[in-house]
């Protein structure tokens, strides 16, 4: 193509989409500090690259997914068995599902950690808080609708204890299960959750979290090796750009291999009238599993509304410690107990 078509080209493009792509490029290719090129500081993205993987692979479980309690587990058992390469796809949406839900803690427990929730971040730290029940509401309604016996009794379960949640308990159980008992409604109602709303309600959020990234910029912070370099920041693009696209190869690499070596499992089709003798959920609810099985349904209900509570608030509660006892680094000593608490009552359910 000659110079003067790919001139008369461009003028084009540019008379009907009338944007000052000068302005555009210095908006969007802002300046990133060197703190930024340690893959804990960057973490954000990790999550994003997930999600997207999720999007694309979901859409091809879609093609032959039937969520009806007849076929569920019928279109299943047919995408890991008969369809071409749909083990490996099934297997890729699964782990990227879960890997999802880590990078998004260790993202949380850094923020966290290094007090990047703070002044004037607070609501950014609470929109990611939402973000994380998201994850856990996809990751939830992912599993149930396998229609197996563990996807078919934990939808089971998870409905008893949202029917004794105080006040909204009984109106929540009941939508969610468009009756009195699992079935065909629940089914449809956890797929329309799982593959319109929760995703909507994800990319929203997601797409608040980083309007306010960039309205206040990321937390700053200096390591020593960096104190005697000229430049203390780098460009966006191509450079950190091409670092995230590297990252999407490896990240891509690790679930090929985690679907290869642990390719998703099918267990025995769902049927009500025979209880498994151990009922389990997923491992990032095991915490809150043991914790129910350690006290009682309300108790445990009220606790673990009371823990998402300081969570979703912890900024503002933190400011009020820093008042009280300015000495004391009390957010390390709270989270560090915290998250080790997290950790035992994982692990405590995962070996009994």
């Amino acid at each position: 193509m000659s110079e003067s078509k790919i001139d008369l080209a461009l003028d084009w493009v540019k008379k009907r989409i009338p944007v000052d792509w000068q302005e555009l490029k210095t908006i969007t290719n802002e300046p990133v500090p060197n703190h930024l090129k340690h893959w804990w500081f960057a973490l954000g993205g990790t999550p994003a690259i997930l999600f997207g993987i999720q999007i694309v692979t979901g859409i091809f479980l879609l093609f032959y997914y039937v969520p009806t309690p007849e076929e569920a587990y019928s279109s299943v058992s047919k995408i890991t068995h008969e369809v071409k390469f749909g083990w490996y796809i099934r297997s890729l949406h699964k782990w990227a599902s879960e890997l999802m839900i880590v990078t998004v803690i260790l993202h949380m427990a850094r923020v966290y950690f290094t007090n990047a929730y703070r002044k004037p971040r607070e609501l950014n730290w609470m929109v990611g808080v939402v973000i994380f029940f998201t994850i856990l509401g996809l990751g939830f309604t992912g599993y149930s609708l396998i229609y197996d016996q563990l996807s078919y009794w934990a939808a089971v379960v998870g409905t008893e204890i949202a029917h004794s949640v105080p006040i909204v308990g009984p109106f929540a159980s009941d939508f969610i299960r468009g009756g009195p008992e699992v079935g065909a409604n629940t089914l449809t109602r956890l797929y329309v959750f799982h593959v319109v709303i929760f995703p909507a309600a994800l990319a929203s959020l997601v797409g608040l979290h980083i309007i306010f990234v960039r309205l206040h910029g990321v937390t700053e912070f200096e390591f020593d090796e960096e104190k005697s370099l000229k430049h203390k920041t780098y460009p966006l693009f191509p450079d950190h750009v091409m670092t995230e696209l590297i990252l999407v190869m490896l990240i891509f690499y690790i679930l090929s291999m985690m679907a290869v070596i642990f390719p998703a499992g099918l267990g025995e089709r769902a049927n009500p009238l025979s209880t498994p003798e151990h009922i389990k959920p997923e491992w990032y609810f095991y915490a809150s599993f043991k914790w129910l099985k350690l006290t009682n349904v309300y108790l445990g209900i009220l606790g673990q509304i009371f823990f998402a509570g300081v969570i979703f608030f912890w900024p503002f509660i933190d400011q009020i410690l820093v008042k009280l006892l300015p000495k004391y680094e009390m957010s390390i000593i709270i989270g560090f107990f915290g998250f080790t608490f997290y950790l035992v009552l994982t692990v405590w359910e995962a070996i009994t």
